[in-house]
């Protein structure tokens, strides 16, 4: 008989879906884009009308979902013009959001404190005092658009304007028409996948109703055209792909039937294919395979459905058993579909292959149930665990004990049997205890030249769980000297799908003798949905011999004398590891250079990592000094008096303040005096971070700052690197390896961890020792375990090969040894911090104390502030002479008043101006608490004190206004929002969590390796570990480094730079720079 293949494409044909996301584009929480009249930038502008007040406007807003309209900008300004010529809208004014901004200075006669609102045609902004005024709103709502959507910005038209909506009735009006029915079919699923709620229960149910009826009419013409076929079946692919991810899934789940609903249509389509080419077929989709071919009753008997190539195919029973409930007339149809995943998830474990059967005479469904003979099904499994094997040298008089731990009372077991010379074997099953002579439940006698194997079933175990013991000794054959017998054991079950009762079942099912670990043969005397379970018994520890096993360790010492020396060399390690940690935390701080100005508040974040070389560090005092597009900053002494710096290998971190942004920072200049024992230093790199805008950049430096090493030059300049050489292959490639040995390979990162990094090396050593024993307990339970002759070969170069056991035992060992230790470790990188504040450090009051006033320090302080000023060619300030009287104090005023009158007069605002008028109004505040602290005895003359008093009085007024204004209309830059995993961060508590895991685990595996140990005996022990050590080295010196160097290559490949750290600590030394303006300047805020 021939053999039609019709292979199904996963595609919407129709309106070119090219996937199904996990979750459709309408689950998303913002305004959907459908109820939107204007959108810009992924904005709705909603205009709502009537008559508020603008507290209740607000209000009213945000119980829509949205807020008032905030920003006003040029592009929204153009926008709303666009808007004004198509809507009449002139006449009408609108309220807006409290902080409305606008991009140019205008002046106002009105308090900061203001509702605002706006009038349209022309476009103007208003300020009223008189906030219960009553009119209309403009709410702003985030929209998001459907992933097919390309267009970013539009204006409401006639041609974008909501159309009137369609739904799945739709589909009933062309059920007679195919074509017009698939085309309808394919926008409705467009429109469920961009709909917020869709599928609906109802929308769904319609859908597949409406797919059904179509089918069940299709004209014979189209029956045969592989492509509406193949739309058919994506069709209803595609609404149950949509049900199965829908948004409100977890409250509002599928019916159990929707799978057999589905299926129907499937079934449906096999079967008019069927029929009309009177031939076999096979349908084949990601969900599963149709067999179906068509059979006299006669020909039935004894036929095989599916596929053996497959693995998984039926057998039926002979037409006799058949016979009663066929009969013998007509032809029949059958049907088996098999499934690769389980269609109906449940409490049991439904493995591998799920496959059904149906035969039908074209008109209905005919039902086979309670046959005299058996249904054969066979159902492969993919992937099948290895079962449990266990080799056993039998002495004479005794007999081998085997454990079973019985959880699933309707599992099936196989309990195998080889032994190395043809011998007679008497195995005994018993419960609770071992079998003897009177005690046990049931036993049989295996021929081991005949059959091997004993299927213990449900009825043998009496449907009890729990442990049960099965010993084989010899039966009537004698004894013979190195006697060994090889047991394996796995589990197996059989269920069919229960529809009445939406359940699996074991009713009708058993397994068969035929069963494999690979393949699971079930017999069943009824037609339904079968299922398989696969299950390999984990390896049973007698805890009851513990005692026993310990009594021998004056003969078997060889695990515990391993295992103290392990301990012994762990707390050695362990005290030098907390001695190192205690000298490394105070290292670990950011410095805040002291030579800041106080008023500074513009603050750049600088890195300086040290090389790795021979006498790398330097005991030089170091300056630096940064050069921008907009300005330099001054020189400062790269120092901390309660840590060294500089140090080999070490990363120091300095908080520099400047009083105004210094623009994209192009050089940096670093220069030593050559002091010291040591001045030499090599420097490797610095990193510069402006902590306003969190850009990053970097200076590539590599070379010796030194009198007698490379150029002999102490002082260089240095250019900030270009983007191709930060993402170039040989930078991120050099930068992952450092980082990955000295963090990533758990062994090499003990002797020198990254300075910044929470995972202290006391947590290393004591994560490297749970690793370690972890790795001997595992080793140890799967050393004994021996090699199966027909497990296939999955690798192999040259001599070299990977057996499917060897390889399930390493992914086994894996899931064992690697989730729970990669847990704490990543718990105690992930701990947060304990920062410690300025009161716990000890810095007292006294410690800031300003020095005492007089006439000199305000002309110093006064000449630092204008020299500051002065120095940036955007301020257009000259520079002053010297400072050496009252006199020159108030021509110094004079300039400063000349400057506030320039930056009043400044029309655009940027960040320069406001921290350059936050700075000069911190100099002015210090200088007036100064002033006010004199008396009039310090001046020539009372009235010129006065007079000095009164105008810097006026001149600070004056720059708070300047510094509001320039706030205002300019506000600092808005940091960027970090990336979740960045700022991951456990409490600090998750320590004790770490330290209770890790102690657990070690303590479990130290207490099975050595029952392990004990019970292989001495001989076994020291060859175990002999190649413990082997797999260490291997692991340690081989496989740790190339992990390293593979990651460091494919994020070499990606181009993708190391992130560059942040921490608390930055902002509290940010926190001090504050309060040491807050001191200076005698304000709280500024």
């Amino acid at each position: 008989m021939g053999m039609l293949l019709l292979t199904s494409v996963f595609l919407w044909i129709s309106v070119g879906f090219l996937s199904l996301p996990e979750k459709s584009e309408a689950c998303t929480g913002n305004y959907s884009l459908a109820h939107c009249e204007f959108v810009f930038r992924n904005v709705c502008f909603e205009f709502v009308g009537g008559s508020k007040t603008w507290s209740q406007a607000r209000s009213s807003c945000e119980k829509r979902g949205g807020e008032l309209l905030k920003v006003m900008n040029s592009p929204i300004k153009m926008f709303l013009k666009n808007i004004t010529r198509e809507k009449n809208t002139g006449n009408l004014t609108w309220w807006l959001g409290e902080e409305v901004q606008r991009q140019k200075q205008e002046p106002t006669l009105l308090n900061a404190d203001k509702c605002r609102y706006m009038k349209l045609n022309p476009l103007k902004l208003i300020k009223t005092s008189d906030c219960k005024q009553r009119r209309g709103f403009l709410c702003t709502h985030n929209v998001r658009s459907s992933s097919n959507t390309k267009q970013s910005t539009m204006v409401s038209s006639p041609a974008t304007r909501s159309r009137p909506k369609r739904d799945v009735n739709a589909m009933a009006l062309s059920v007679t028409n195919i074509v017009t029915f698939l085309m309808e079919a394919d926008a409705e699923l467009l429109r469920m996948e961009t709909t917020a709620g869709e599928p609906t229960n109802d929308n769904r149910d319609k859908f597949i109703k409406y797919l059904l009826n179509a089918v069940k009419i299709l004209p014979e013409e189209f029956v045969l055209q592989n492509d509406t076929i193949s739309h058919i079946i994506n069709c209803s692919t595609g609404i149950l792909l949509l049900s199965m991810n829908k948004c409100d899934i977890q409250t509002n789940p599928n019916p159990t039937s929707l799978f057999e609903e589905v299926f129907e249509i499937f079934r449906t389509v096999s079967m008019l294919v069927g029929v009309a080419t009177k031939q076999s077929i096979v349908i084949r989709h990601p969900i599963g395979t149709i067999y179906q071919s068509t059979y006299t009753p006669a020909d039935l008997g004894n036929a095989v459905l599916g596929s053996k190539e497959d693995g998984v195919f039926i057998e039926l029973p002979s037409f006799a058993a058949l016979q009663p409930q066929l009969g013998t007339k007509g032809t029949i149809i059958a049907q088996m579909a098999a499934f690769p995943q389980n269609p109906h998830p449940s409490n049991h474990t439904i493995s591998g292959t799920v496959c059904s059967l149906l035969l039908s005479n074209g008109e209905s469904d005919i039902k086979l149930a309670n046959l005299t003979e058996m249904i054969e099904i066979f159902l492969p499994h993919p992937n099948p665990s290895i079962p449990i094997n266990s080799t056993i040298v039998l002495e004479k008089d005794t007999k081998a004990l085997t454990n079973l731990n019985v959880s699933d009372t309707d599992m099936t077991i196989f309990f195998r049997v080889e032994s190395s010379v043809n011998v007679s074997l008497v195995l005994r099953l018993s419960q609770g205890s071992p079998p003897n002579d009177t005690y046990f439940s049931s036993k049989t006698t295996l021929n081991l030249t005949r059959d091997c194997h004993w299927m213990i079933t449900p009825e043998m175990l009496r449907h009890t769980p729990g442990a049960w013991y099965v010993d084989a000794g010899l039966f009537n054959s004698p004894w013979k000297p190195g006697l060994t017998l090889k047991i394996t054991s796995f589990m197996s079950k059989c269920m069919y799908w229960n529809i009445e009762n939406e359940t699996w079942s074991t009713e009708g099912c058993q397994v068969g003798d035929k069963s494999t670990p690979e393949q699971t043969q079930c017999l069943c005397n009824h037609l339904t949905l079968f299922g398989s379970s696969f299950f390999v018994m984990p390896n049973y520890v007698d805890l009851s011999r513990t005692a026993e096993l310990f009594s021998t360790l004056s003969q078997n010492y060889v695990v515990l004398a391993l295992l103290c020396a392990f301990y012994g060399l762990y707390l050695v390690t362990l005290l030098w590891a907390c001695y190192a940690d205690r000298r490394a935390r105070s290292k670990r701080k950011m410095t805040l250079l002291e030579d800041n100005h106080p008023g500074a508040q513009y603050n750049y974040l600088i890195g300086v990592q040290t090389g790795h070389r021979k006498n790398a560090g330097t005991t030089a005092n170091v300056t630096v000094k940064l050069i921008g597009s907009d300005g330099e900053s001054d020189i400062h002494i790269l120092t901390d008096p309660e840590k060294p710096v500089f140090e080999r290998g070490a990363v120091d971190m300095f908080l520099l303040a400047t009083p105004y942004p210094l623009g994209e920072v192009r050089n940096l200049r670093l220069q030593h005096d050559n002091s010291g024992g040591r001045p030499s230093w090599y420097i490797s790199k610095v990193t510069v971070q402006d902590l306003q805008t969190r850009h990053v950049i970097h200076f590539f430096c590599n070379c010796w700052l030194s009198a007698d090493h490379g150029d002999n030059m102490t002082k260089k300049t240095f250019n900030a690197a270009k983007n191709n050489e930060i993402a170039s292959f040989r930078n991120i490639f050099h930068s992952r390896t450092s980082t990955g040995f000295r963090d990533e390979h758990i062994w090499v990162s003990i002797v020198d961890p990254p300075s910044r990094s929470p995972f202290t090396r006391a947590q290393r050593v004591s994560c490297c020792m749970s690793l370690l024993l972890c790795t001997m307990a595992i080793n140890i339970a799967f050393w004994s375990i021996p090699m199966d002759a027909n497990s296939p070969i999955v690798f192999k170069i040259g001599s070299l090969q990977i057996t499917w056991q060897e390889l399930m035992v390493g992914v086994q060992s894996g899931f064992l040894m690697f989730p729970i230790n990669i847990l704490i470790i990543t718990i105690f990188r992930s701990i947060r911090p304990r920062v410690i504040s300025n009161s716990q450090k000890g810095n007292s009051e006294e410690n800031l104390r300003p020095p005492a006033v007089n006439i000199p320090t305000i002309l110093k302080d006064t000449e630092k502030v204008i020299s500051l000023v002065s120095s940036n060619p955007k301020n257009k300030m000259s520079e002053m002479h010297r400072l050496e009287s009252t006199t020159d104090l108030y021509l110094a005023l004079e300039r400063v008043h000349e400057f506030i009158q320039l930056m009043q007069g400044v029309s655009e605002s940027d960040p320069h101006w406001v921290y350059c008028s936050k700075f000069l109004l911190a100099g002015l505040c210090h200088l007036l608490m100064c002033l006010e602290k004199l008396d009039e005895k310090h001046f020539p003359s009372p009235q010129e004190y006065q007079q000095t008093l009164n105008f810097t009085n006026l001149l600070v007024r004056k720059a708070e206004m300047v510094f509001s204004s320039h706030l205002s209309y300019c506000p600092p830059p808005v940091k960027k929002k970090k990336k979740k995993a960045a700022s991951c961060w456990l409490p600090w508590w998750c320590v004790f969590l770490g330290w209770f895991l890790l102690v657990s685990i070690s303590g479990v595996s130290t207490f099975f390796t050595l029952v392990y140990g004990l019970d292989y005996g001495k001989e076994k022990s020291i060859k175990w570990v002999m190649s413990l050590g082997l797999s260490l080295f291997q692991s340690i010196f081989i496989l740790q480094p190339l992990k390293v160097l593979g990651v460091a290559v494919f994020f070499a490949l990606l181009l993708k730079p190391v992130a560059v750290e942040e921490s608390e600590e930055i902002e509290q030394v940010k926190l001090e720079q504050q309060d040491k303006c807050r001191r200076y300047s005698g304000r709280d805020t500024l």
